[in-house]
């Protein structure tokens, strides 16, 4: 299960791992927080005489989530409905049960969400990294019932998104430098160093799936028609390799640098 903040996070952020998954016969599901509605459109700003409006980019956003769900092979999406850019502001309980109910409904015996930076300090990033990782405790708690009346289930992994400085270059390159302004203060990406990622998963075989998937989205990368034009080899630089934080771990632990989401779990 991949627990994210918005429509295109799942393509741009873990696609090769759901497409590679997928691919292998894991099911995957896809938690979606919001519907990026207050974001912009074609390179247009919320106001702009070209932007369709909130009502109308979160139906477009929609569309084009569930079509590159469909391209990575994800086997059910599901929708929280919270608004774009207050997932912060959401409240903590509410939206913590809904996660867990997703949990115990699904019982995924691994889930991947953002680290607690956010990447670049989004804070809606930084919210569902937070709210999935209360949620995937709470779930093996028998004593947590809220709107989750659910059977508990202990998740067996957790992984944060950890992208160290090579593949936050190349994707900077491609597309822009991620900036999120909070306060009046610029956040920047912020790198993991090497020594930290516990887990890189090879996605080479997957760089087409995620291609097809990043295009989906044409409301948010239509301004990077350059992409199009890559030749395979840089696809598959830029797609072919996606690295984890292991969060915590109830199969397997150790210093040794996984090359499987699953290790511990497979028999």
């Amino acid at each position: 299960m991949a627990v994210l903040a918005h429509p295109d996070d799942e393509a741009l952020g873990v696609g090769g791992t759901l497409a590679k998954y997928a691919a292998e016969g894991v099911e995957t599901v896809l938690v979606t927080a919001t519907l990026g509605q207050r974001g912009r459109y074609r390179g247009h700003p919320p106001g702009h005489e070209l932007h369709p409006g909130e009502p109308s980019l979160a139906s477009i956003r929609e569309a084009e989530l569930r079509a590159a769900a469909a391209v990575l092979g994800v086997r059910e999406l599901i929708l929280l409905g919270y608004r774009d850019q207050e997932l912060d502001r959401a409240d903590p309980r509410e939206a913590r049960a809904r996660i867990v109910q997703a949990i115990r409904r699904t019982r995924p015996h691994v889930v991947v969400t953002f680290g607690p930076d956010g990447a670049y300090g989004h804070p809606d990033h930084i919210a569902i990294s937070q709210l999935t990782t209360a949620a995937v405790v709470a779930a093996a708690d028998a004593s947590f019932t809220g709107e989750a009346a659910l059977t508990p289930h202990a998740v067996s992994k957790l992984y944060y998104m950890a992208m160290p400085e090579p593949a936050w270059a190349a994707y900077q390159a491609a597309f822009k430098q991620l900036v999120s302004v909070v306060d009046g203060v610029e956040r920047h990406a912020v790198p993991w160093p090497q020594w930290a990622v516990t887990t890189t998963i090879d996605t080479r075989t997957a760089w087409e799936a995620v291609w097809r998937a990043v295009s989906c989205h044409e409301s948010q990368v239509s301004g990077y028609a350059g992409l199009a034009q890559l030749a395979p080899e840089h696809h598959q630089a830029l797609w072919g390799r996606q690295s984890f934080y292991r969060a915590f771990s109830l199969v397997n632990g150790g210093r040794t640098c996984e090359a499987d989401l699953f290790e511990g779990l497979r028999t």
